[in-house]
């Protein structure tokens, strides 16, 4: 959708579409309520500003029906949709970095209490195996960070894949 489209939805609308970007509802509304804007920099500036006022749990929020890396979004909708997409590169993944990264997520799970998050996109199977290895050995505060690292790096590349600029009427 086109910027001047997304800034003219009805907020319950925009909202809807921003809590695909990441669930979390006070950024949300930051988004929402901050149009219009003039240019797809300010609205990603100001996505990005907000984030990193994002919490512990607001991580746990956005994080409560995440799919977990290798596993198909049992749901339907707009955000399951992103998942797939962003997954993509699971579905060529060797047995063994499958397995893997199984066994990689329950021990993350168990370690940190909440699913694995990595911006899927854009990486081959092996190089989320090896993100997932690395960050079972951070302490709970530097994993945090980094897993909300992640959901800003998945929020924003979501936001661009969503809203394009305007088309100019003279473009011919």
């Amino acid at each position: 959708m086109e910027l001047a489209e997304f800034n003219a939805l009805p907020a319950p609308e925009a909202a809807e579409i921003v809590a695909v970007w990441a669930a979390i509802p006070a950024w949300v509304d930051t988004l929402v309520d901050a149009r219009p804007y003039a240019n797809i920099d300010d609205l990603t500036d100001a996505a990005a500003a907000a984030s990193r006022r994002w919490t512990r749990d607001d991580l746990d929020a956005a994080l409560a029906h995440h799919p977990r890396i290798g596993e198909r979004p049992t749901t339907t909708g707009a955000e399951a949709e992103a998942s797939r997409s962003e997954q993509a590169s699971m579905t060529d993944a060797a047995a063994d970095v499958t397995a893997r990264i199984a066994a990689g997520n329950a021990a993350y799970e168990e370690r940190f209490g909440r699913v694995f998050l990595i911006r899927a996109a854009g990486r081959s199977p092996s190089e989320m195996l090896s993100e997932l290895e690395r960050r079972l050995g951070n302490d709970d505060e530097t994993e945090a960070s980094e897993a909300l690292d992640q959901l800003a790096q998945i929020a924003l590349l979501r936001l661009r894949t969503t809203v394009t600029e305007n088309e100019t009427a003279d473009a011919r």
